[in-house]
C-alpha cells in the first residue's frame, strides 16, 4: 500500500508518452521507406516524382507545426493527443487507398504533419509538463519509445507487406492507432501534475526538499515562464533554432544516402543497414546518460559537444572504406543521437518554462521537420555534380561549426535581465 500511496502518477503519463512516440512511426522515414518502391512499382511513377512529393510534403508540414504548437497550449495536451491520434490512425487508412499522385501528396502531408511532427511534439511538451527536476531521466524513459519505433517499425512493415500487401500494412497501423492508442491516451492523460493534486516530480524526501529551498533562487529561475514573443527577443531562442535545425538536416541527409555513400566506399548495402541498426541500439544507453547528464549541467554543453560529434561523423564518412570503420561509425553515431534526442527536447521546458511549451516547442518541431526535409536534396546534388560525396561532405562541416558557435549562445536567458533590457 505504501508503494501506491507514493506512487507518482507522472510515470505512466512518461510511459503513455513514449506509446506515443512509438506511435509517430507510422510517419517517420524509416517506415515509409519500406513503400517507396511499392509506389513505383505499382503505379509506375519514378523514384524521382515520389521522393519529391515526400519532400514538398514534409516542407509544408512542417510549416503547419506552428498551429499544432498553439492549439496544444489552448486545449491540453490530452485533447490533442486523442484528436492527433485519431486524425492519424485516419490519415494511414487514407494512404492504404491511394491510386493518383495527389492522393499520394496528401497521404505524406497528412502522415508527417501528424506523424512526424505532431505525435512528437506532444509527448515532449507532456513529459515537460509532470518533470522539472527529474526531467533528463523522464525523457530518457520515453525516448526508448522512438528507439523501439526505429528498430522494429522497418522490420514489421516488410514483414506484413511480404505476407499481405503495402495496403494492409497501413491498414494495420491505423486500427492499432484508433482502437490501442487513442483509447489509451483517452483514458490515461492528465495535462498537467496540477490536475490531479500533484507537484511536478511527484513526492520528496525531507533531504531532496532541504536540498531544493537552498538555491531558492535558481529554482525560482527555472521556472520561469516565457510566452512565444517574450522567448523570440532572446538570443538564445535563436541559437537554439539553429542547433535544433542543423542536426535535422545533416542526419537525414546522411541516413537517405548512406547505403549510397557506403557503396562509394566499396561498402555493402547489408552494412550500411547494420550501421542504422547499430545507430539505433548505442542510442538507447546513451539517451540515459544523456538524460542524467542534462539534469545536472547546462544543456548548451551538450549540444557544444553534440556538434563536435557530428564533425568528427563527417569526417569519418570521408574515410569509412572498411567493416571495422563502419561499425565505429556506427558507434559512434549513435552517441550522437542519444545525445540529440534528450538535449533538443528538455532544453525549450528548462530555458523557457511548462505554460507556453506547446507554441514555443513548436516552433523548434516545425524547424526539425523542415531541416528535415532539405537535408537529402544537398547530398543529391553534390553526389550528381561531382559523382563523388567528397565534396558535400566537406561542405557540409560548415553547418555543425556554425552549430558550435550558437550553442555557445545559446545560454539559459534570464527574464528580469530582459526586461532591464526592453524598458
Amino acid at each position: 500500500m505504501a508503494f501506491f500511496r507514493n506512487f507518482y502518477y507522472g510515470w505512466v503519463i512518461v510511459l503513455i508518452a513514449g506509446l506515443g512516440v512509438f506511435f509517430s512511426g507510422p510517419g517517420q522515414t524509416y517506415s515509409n521507406s519500406a513503400f517507396i518502391d511499392q509506389y513505383i512499382n505499382e503505379f509506375g511513377w519514378s523514384r524521382s516524382q515520389v521522393s519529391g512529393l515526400y519532400s514538398t510534403a514534409t516542407l509544408i508540414a512542417g510549416i503547419a507545426m506552428i498551429f499544432i504548437g498553439r492549439f496544444i497550449d489552448r486545449f491540453g495536451q490530452r485533447a490533442m493527443m486523442v484528436t492527433i491520434g485519431t486524425l492519424f490512425g485516419i490519415a494511414c487508412l487514407f494512404n492504404s487507398i491511394v491510386s493518383s499522385m495527389w492522393m499520394l501528396m496528401i497521404g505524406f502531408f497528412l502522415i508527417r504533419l501528424l506523424g512526424q511532427g505532431s505525435m512528437t511534439l506532444i509527448p515532449n511538451t507532456l513529459v515537460a509538463q509532470w518533470f522539472v527536476k527529474k526531467r533528463g531521466v523522464a525523457f530518457s524513459i520515453m525516448t526508448l519509445g522512438s528507439f523501439a519505433s526505429a528498430m522494429s517499425l522497418p522490420i514489421i512493415n516488410t514483414w506484413l507487406i511480404n505476407t499481405w500487401d503495402w495496403r494492409f500494412a497501413w491498414q494495420f497501423w491505423g486500427i492499432l492507432l484508433l482502437f490501442v492508442f487513442v483509447p489509451i491516451a483517452f483514458f490515461g492523460v492528465r495535462n498537467k501534475p496540477e490536475d490531479m493534486g500533484l507537484s511536478p516530480d511527484g513526492p520528496s524526501t525531507g533531504k531532496e526538499t532541504m536540498k531544493r529551498s537552498v538555491p531558492g533562487m535558481k529554482l525560482k529561475e527555472a521556472e520561469q515562464d516565457w510566452t512565444l514573443q517574450e522567448a523570440k527577443k532572446t538570443k538564445a531562442f535563436w541559437a537554439i533554432l539553429v542547433c535544433v535545425g542543423i542536426p535535422a538536416m545533416v542526419n537525414t541527409g546522411i541516413t537517405f544516402h548512406i547505403i549510397s555513400i557506403f557503396g562509394s566506399n566499396g561498402l555493402s548495402p547489408e552494412i550500411a543497414a547494420m550501421v542504422l541498426s547499430l545507430m539505433a541500439i548505442v542510442g538507447i544507453p546513451m539517451s540515459f546518460v544523456s538524460g542524467y547528464v542534462t539534469d545536472k549541467i547546462q544543456t548548451n554543453y551538450l549540444l557544444l559537444v553534440i556538434f563536435l560529434i557530428e564533425i568528427i561523423l563527417l569526417l569519418m564518412l570521408l574515410v569509412t572504406s572498411s567493416f571495422w570503420l563502419a561499425l565505429l561509425f556506427g558507434i559512434v553515431w549513435g552517441i550522437a543521437n542519444g545525445l540529440e534526442r534528450i538535449s533538443l527536447n528538455v532544453i525549450w521546458p528548462n530555458y523557457f518554462g511548462r505554460k507556453h511549451i506547446g507554441s514555443i516547442n513548436g516552433v523548434g518541431v516545425t524547424i526539425t521537420v523542415i531541416g528535415s526535409s532539405l537535408g537529402p536534396l544537398p547530398f543529391g546534388i553534390g553526389y550528381d555534380l561531382f559523382h563523388s560525396y567528397t565534396p558535400v561532405l566537406l561542405a557540409t562541416l560548415v553547418f555543425p561549426i556554425i552549430g558550435v558557435v550558437c550553442a555557445l549562445i545559446a545560454k539559459k536567458p534570464d527574464k528580469s535581465q530582459i526586461a532591464k533590457a526592453h524598458s
